[in-house]
C-alpha cells in the first residue's frame, strides 16, 4: 500500500493530534494512518491522494496548522512567535494599567481590552470548533471558564488568567519545539549536499539527485551523501553517527563507504552504489522518524484514557456548577468552581509528554548506534526475561581460522585442502572462507562438475571425477562414511573422498571480549540466557561454560532454531540476538529481535526490531538501561500529572483554589513534564 507523508506545521496541541489521527483513520479509502506528534508528520497508507481530506480534518481541529506534503518543504513562518510576544506584552501593559487606575469604569475597560487582545484567538477557535461539533478541547474549556468569570464579575481574573494561559501555551509550544529539535539533533546525520564529478567540473546538488554509478567527490570534513565504493585512495572516516563509536576507521580503495560517515583525512572519489532513498543514512533516518508509529502500551493506554477522562471531567464540572446550587444556593460560587474544574481537567500534559519521552529514548539510543523501530520495542526491552543468542558472529567474532588439519587413509594435507576448497568455492560462509584461504592456487571452476549444498549438513560435489563429501558428523552418518570423531575444541569439518574418510579440519572462532560483560550483566539482572548453534557439542559446551550461559543447544539445523525459540516463548518476554542475515526467521518470531553487525546490512534492518549498528554486543546493556530509564521517567510524568490533577480538582471542587492555580495545574504541569522527558537524553 503506497505511503503518503504529510507535514502538519504548527501542530502543538497533543490532544488535537490524537483526534486528527482518529479522524484520518476513519476515511474510507485509508488503510492505516499514524500521526507522529514529535516530528509533526502523519503517515497515511492509501491508494488515493488524501491531502485535501486531511486538510479538512486538520482545519476542523487546528485551523492555523499548515498541511502539505513532506517533500514540498515549505518553510515555517517564525514571525508568528514575534507577533504573539508583542500581543502579550501589550495585553500585560493594559492589565497592569487596569490595576493602577482608581476609576472603576476605566479599569473595567482596560481589563476587557486586555482580555480581548490576549484571548480573541482562543475564543474564535472555540467558536469554530463548536460549529464543527468539536467540544472539550482547551480553547472551549478556557473560553467557557473566562467568559463565566466575566459573567460573575471577576473581569480582572478572567483577563489575567487568559494572559497567563496564552503565555503558558506559547512557552509550552516553544518547549515542545525545542524538545523536537533537541531530540532530532541526536540523529543529525542527514547529508547536506553531494559533489558530482561531471567531466572536468564539479556540480553541487542534493543527495536525492544522484544516480547509481555516478562518481562523487567527498572532501575532508564532509558527510558521505550516499553508499558507494572508494575509487582512488584510503581515508579515515568518523562512523559515530551510525555506530556511536568515536574511534576513526580506515577505509581502503575498493572498500564500501556508507552514507552518514564523515570523511576525515583525504579528498576521495566515490562511485555511487545505491540511490539516496536506499542508502544506509536514509533508511536509518526513516526508521527513527517513523519509530513513533509503533506505539508502546503506555502510549496506547494514555490515548484511550484521555478519550474517557475528558468527557467525564467535563460532565463532572457541569454537575458541580449546577447541582449543588439547587440545594444550597450561591450559584456564582459553585459556577466558578465548575469553571476551575474545567480548566484543571485538560489532559494535554499527559498526551504531549509521553510520546516525547519515548522519542527521547529512541533518539538517545540512536546516538549510541542502536536503532529501535518503535516505542513498543523500547518498552519491551525493559521487560525482557530471556535472551536467546546465536553463537557465530554474535557471541563470537565469526572470524574463523583453521587450527589443525588431520589426514586419514593415506590422503595428504594438500589433497584434502584442494578438494575442500573446490567444494566450498560457491560458499561465502566464514568457515568456507577459512578453508579456501588455505588453498594458494587458483580454483578452476570447470573442474567442478556438480555441487549440492545440503543445509545444516554440508556439501556434496563431483570434482575431477571424484565424489567429495564435506561437512559435519550428520553428513558422514547420512552417507555411511566410517569416520573418526574428533574431540578437539572448535568446529570440526570432516571430508570424505570417493566415500573414504580423508580427514578433518579443526576450525575455531574467538569469543568477543564484550560477550562476558554482557552475559554477566544479564545474569545479575536475573535474565535467563540461552545459546543456539549449529556447531558441535564440544565447542558449544566450551563457550557456554566460558561465558556462564544458563543453557545451550548445539548441532542445530536452521529450522531447529525456530522450534526451540517457539518453546522458549510463553508468558515471559523473549529476545533473540543474531547476525540479522542468516537468522531472519528467528528474529521475526521473537518478542524482540536484536540484530548484531547490522551496519549496511539490509537483511538486518528489515528483519529485526532493534539493530546494533556495529559488533559491540554490550550495547544490549545500554539498550536495557535506557529502556528502563525511559519507562521510569514516563511513569514519573504520569503519576506526577495525575496526582497534581487530582489535588487541584479536589481543591477546585471544595472552593480552595483559584483560576491562577488552575492554569498552573494545566499549562505549568505540562511544561514540567516536557522538561522531565528530556532528562532521558542525559
Amino acid at each position: 500500500m503506497p505511503k503518503q507523508i504529510i507535514k502538519l506545521d504548527g501542530l502543538d496541541c497533543a490532544n488535537c493530534a490524537t483526534k486528527i489521527e482518529e479522524n484520518i483513520k476513519n476515511i474510507d479509502t485509508v488503510k492505516n494512518a499514524n500521526l507522529n506528534f514529535v516530528t509533526k508528520t502523519v503517515t497515511v497508507e492509501s491508494e488515493n491522494d488524501e491531502l485535501d481530506e486531511i486538510k479538512k480534518i486538520v482545519n476542523k481541529y487546528e485551523p492555523d496548522v499548515k498541511v502539505y506534503r513532506k517533500e514540498d518543504k515549505i518553510k515555517s513562518n517564525n514571525k508568528e512567535i514575534k507577533m504573539k510576544i508583542i500581543k502579550f506584552s501589550i495585553s500585560a501593559i493594559l492589565f497592569i494599567l487596569g490595576w493602577i487606575f482608581i476609576n472603576r469604569e476605566v479599569s473595567t475597560y482596560l481589563f476587557l481590552s486586555s482580555y480581548i487582545l490576549s484571548g480573541y484567538t482562543v475564543v474564535f477557535k472555540a467558536i469554530k470548533n463548536i460549529i464543527n461539533g468539536n467540544f472539550f478541547d482547551e480553547n472551549f474549556l478556557m473560553t467557557i471558564a473566562t467568559i463565566g468569570a466575566i459573567g460573575i464579575n471577576e473581569i480582572p481574573e478572567a483577563a489575567g488568567v487568559m494572559i497567563f494561559y496564552e503565555i503558558g501555551e506559547l512557552f509550552q509550544s516553544i518547549a515542545v519545539d525545542n524538545s523536537r529539535k533537541s531530540i532530532a539533533s541526536l540523529m543529525d546525520i542527514r547529508p547536506d549536499h553531494a559533489n558530482l564529478i561531471d567531466g572536468h567540473s564539479i556540480k553541487t546538488l542534493s543527495p536525492e539527485e544522484l544516480k547509481i554509478n555516478d562518481v562523487i567527490l567527498v572532501k575532508p570534513g564532509e558527510k558521505v551523501p550516499v553508499d558507494g565504493i572508494i575509487l582512488d585512495k584510503e581515508t579515515k572516516v568518523n562512523t559515530t553517527a551510525l555506530t556511536g563509536e568515536s574511534k576513526p576507521k580506515t577505509l581502503k580503495k575498493s572498500e564500501e563507504i556508507l552514507s552518514g560517515y564523515i570523511n576525515l583525512s583525504h579528498t576521495i572519489k566515490v562511485q555511487v552504489t545505491k540511490p539516496y532513498s536506499e542508502s544506509t543514512v536514509s533508511k536509518i533516518l526513516d526508521m527513527v522518524e517513523n519509530a513513533a508509529s509503533k506505539k508502546a502500551k503506555t502510549e496506547k493506554f494514555i490515548t484511550k484514557f484521555s478519550k474517557i477522562y475528558t468527557p467525564i471531567v467535563v460532565f463532572s464540572a457541569i454537575a458541580l456548577a449546577f447541582i449543588p446550587p439547587l440545594f444550597i444556593g450561591n450559584f456564582s460560587e459553585w459556577f466558578y468552581r465548575g469553571l476551575l474544574f474545567l480548566v484543571i481537567s485538560c489532559p494535554c500534559a499527559l498526551v504531549v509528554s509521553i510520546p516525547l519521552g519515548y522519542f527521547a529514548g529512541i533518539g538517545t539510543l540512536s546516538k549510541k548506534g542502536v536503532l529501535v523501530k518503535g516505542g513498543n520495542y523500547l518498552e519491551a526491552l525493559k521487560n525482557i526475561q530471556k535472551i536467546v543468542f546465536d553463537k557465530t558472529g554474535t557471541l563470537t567474532h565469526g572470524v574463523f581460522e583453521v587450527n589443525k588439519i588431520i589426514t586419514k587413509n593415506d590422503f595428504t594435507k594438500e589433497e584434502i585442502i584442494k578438494y575442500a576448497a573446490y567444494s566450498e568455492e560457491h560458499s561465502n560462509h566464514p568457515i568456507a572462507l577459512s578453508i579456501k584461504k588455505l588453498y594458494k592456487d587458483k580454483i578452476k571452476t570447470d573442474k567442478i562438475k556438480s555441487n549440492e549444498d545440503i543445509s545444516g549438513h554440508g556439501i556434496i560435489s563431483e570434482i575431477e571425477d571424484k565424489k567429495i563429501i564435506i561437512g559435519n558428523e550428520k553428513i558422514m552418518k547420512k552417507h555411511n562414511i566410517k569416520y573418526e570423531k574428533s574431540d578437539d575444541f572448535g568446529t570440526i569439518i570432516y571430508i570424505a573422498i570417493n566415500n573414504l574418510f580423508a580427514g578433518y579440519f579443526v576450525i575455531s572462532d574467538k569469543i568477543r571480549k564484550e560477550a562476558k560483560e554482557t552475559i554477566n550483566y544479564l545474569n545479575k539482572n536475573q535474565i535467563k540466557t540461552i545459546m543456539l548453534t549449529g556447531d558441535n557439542e564440544i565447542s558449544a559446551k566450551h563457550i557456554a561454560k566460558e561465558l556462564n550461559i544458563d543453557s545451550y543447544h548445539s548441532e542445530l539445523l536452521p529450522n531447529d532454531k525456530v522450534n526451540i525459540l517457539e518453546k522458549e516463548l510463553g508468558n515471559k518476554t523473549t529476545a533473540f540476538v543474531g547476525d540479522g542475515i542468516n537468522d531472519a526467521p528467528v528474529l521475526t518470531r521473537s518478542d524482540v529481535g536484536i540484530s548484531m553487525g547490522g551496519l549496511g546490512s539490509d537483511a538486518a534492518i528489515e528483519a529485526s526490531d532493534v539493530v546494533i549498528m556495529d559488533d559491540k554486543i554490550n550495547k544490549i546493556i545500554d539498550s536495557i538501561k535506557i529502556s528502563k530509564k525511559t519507562s521510569k521517567i514516563i511513569w514519573q510524568n504520569i503519576v506526577f500529572i495525575l496526582l497534581i490533577k487530582i489535588v487541584f480538582l479536589s481543591l477546585g471542587a471544595t472552593g480552595n483554589a483559584n483560576m491562577w492555580q488552575a492554569i498552573f495545574a494545566d499549562v505549568g504541569v505540562a511544561l514540567l513534564a516536557i522538561f522531565n522527558s528530556l532528562r532521558i537524553k542525559y
